[in-house]
């Protein structure tokens, strides 16, 4: 497995694709690992070098003693970009994915053509409900928090005609270390981009999942009324949009990125 060191720090990462192609970086929902984007690989890695990377503290990526910040977790995907010398990728990221790309959108427009923000927000959740989230992870760990996670990241149809996929995310999420999901749970509780998204200018498209509770329709809507030309795409789909409605949101996406004109 590829690796990088970052101060301090062991960074997982994962190409696929032609090594000509466009770079595509992906990054990852709280709690997840760089495969929770196997589904879109198929297809994007035809026309894109793909660059999957773990979450500092998730899957085989580890973390050291700092805090987390939106920042931070940005800052990584920088220094990620610098240490494969890639000077330009497009981004996508989905629900804390989301929230690093609206912090790259604004902080480092120059090193990336395109932004996919995906069942995000400005603004993610209040710190009362961050608070509670912390306050359960530490007192029943991962295992007595993932089913309720489940609950609100898929609909229940789909959990029930998708059963394989169900498990593969709760595997995911009982591997999560719970000291490296605070920390991201920290980072997000702390972050408000409501005031800054606006200074985004590069091409964006925004997925919003029509059954989703955690970052709602309503979310995505103010991204979209936020980030001039931004387009917005609405997914049969709750919170994990990627993989409950797969196939739209390939294609959404590979839409997006492969052809020019704007809103």
């Amino acid at each position: 497995m590829p690796f990088i060191e970052q101060n301090g720090r062991r960074t997982h990462y994962r190409w696929d694709g032609p090594e000509a192609a466009p770079v595509l970086v992906f990054s990852n929902s709280l709690g997840t690992q760089l495969s929770a984007w196997d589904a879109q690989i198929p297809e994007f890695a035809k026309v894109f070098r793909v660059l999957r990377y773990d979450t500092r503290g998730m899957g085989f990526s580890t973390r050291n003693s700092e805090s987390n910040t939106i920042g931070g977790l940005a800052t990584d995907v920088v220094d990620l970009l610098d240490a494969l010398s890639i000077p330009r990728a497009h981004f996508c990221g989905l629900s804390m994915g989301g929230a690093v790309g609206i912090w790259l959108g604004v902080n480092a427009p120059e090193r990336f053509d395109s932004f996919v923000l995906s069942n995000t927000a400005a603004r993610i959740g209040g710190v009362e409900m961050w608070n509670a989230r912390i306050a359960k992870v530490r007192e029943v760990g991962m295992a007595g928090l993932t089913e309720a996670i489940l609950d609100r990241w898929f609909t229940k149809s789909f959990g029930q005609r998708a059963p394989e996929s169900i498990a593969r995310m709760r595997t995911m999420l009982l591997a999560a270390s719970p000291d490296a999901y605070i920390a991201c749970c920290e980072a997000l509780r702390d972050i408000d981009q409501r005031e800054t998204v606006s200074r985004i200018k590069s091409r964006a498209l925004i997925i919003a999942g029509a059954h989703d509770a955690v970052t709602t329709p309503t979310d995505a809507h103010f991204l979209e009324s936020q980030i001039s030309g931004a387009r917005y795409v609405e997914l049969d789909a709750a919170h994990i949009s990627n993989i409950e409605a797969a196939a739209a949101f390939t294609a959404a996406v590979q839409h997006f990125l492969t052809t020019k004109e704007q809103n």
